[in-house]
């Protein structure tokens, strides 16, 4: 490994350290509680070395959620591709999605607080604006979902696609956040899978009973 090479490596597992012990402390105490002499303090480095890595508190917070936004893209970006119904794979989705953030509840509460309380964060315009941006193009997939179920006939043509995908979003959010941090920990990972499957199957049988009325199928 050249002198170069070695120096870029040592640069990002910094920058990695600097992320990791940010992620831990706003996990912890929330945004605005949090300080770069804090986010310095847990990662062992000097105050003055975090800025030699990022400019700011508001570039650490929103580089941590862009991120990881982009891994969890990552996974559902060809979910089209296997599933045989828009169902299946609105259901497959949702596994994902839950999946993701059982194993990363830190990211999980970092990016609630973000959707709740973003307009009191003062964040920069362009970076608020960029994590905005780039959460709707994940969550987007949910969209394309319901476009395809359309195009199958499985759901009516008329329904309003940015409606129905952040009502998706919301229920997916929502029952994660009422298990996720209250009550016993052995369970918890059936009860949300079991309780979010649940609540999509009504979901979609409401979708298909519609689209068949349309039909005039009697259901």
């Amino acid at each position: 490994m050249g002198l170069e090479e070695r120096r870029k490596r040592e640069r990002e597992n910094r920058k990695n350290a600097i992320l990791k012990a940010a992620r831990k402390l706003f996990f912890e105490k929330g945004f605005r509680q949090v300080t770069v002499e804090n986010i310095a303090r847990k990662a062992e480095f000097s105050k003055g070395s975090i800025y030699l890595y990022f400019n700011s508190k508001e570039e650490i917070y929103s580089q941590i959620l862009l991120n990881d936004i982009d891994k969890f893209h990552d996974r559902v970006a060809d979910i089209l591709q296997g599933p045989s119904s828009a169902s299946e794979a609105l259901i497959r989705v949702a596994e994902i999605y839950v999946d993701f953030f059982l194993n990363d509840r830190e990211l999980f509460r970092i990016l609630m607080n973000f959707m709740l309380h973003n307009n009191d964060m003062n964040l920069p315009e362009d970076i608020n604006n960029h994590i905005i941006k780039t959460t709707n193009r994940t969550i987007s997939i949910i969209e394309q979902v319901f476009k395809y179920g359309i195009e199958k006939g499985e759901f009516p043509p008329d329904i309003n696609l940015r409606m129905n995908r952040n009502a998706i979003w919301g229920l997916l959010n929502g029952i994660i956040s009422l298990h996720l941090f209250t009550g016993k920990e052995s369970g918890r990972t059936e009860v949300i899978h079991s309780t979010i499957k649940s609540g999509l199957e009504i979901y979609i049988r409401g979708m298909e009973n519609s689209r068949k009325k349309e039909r005039g199928v009697f259901v």
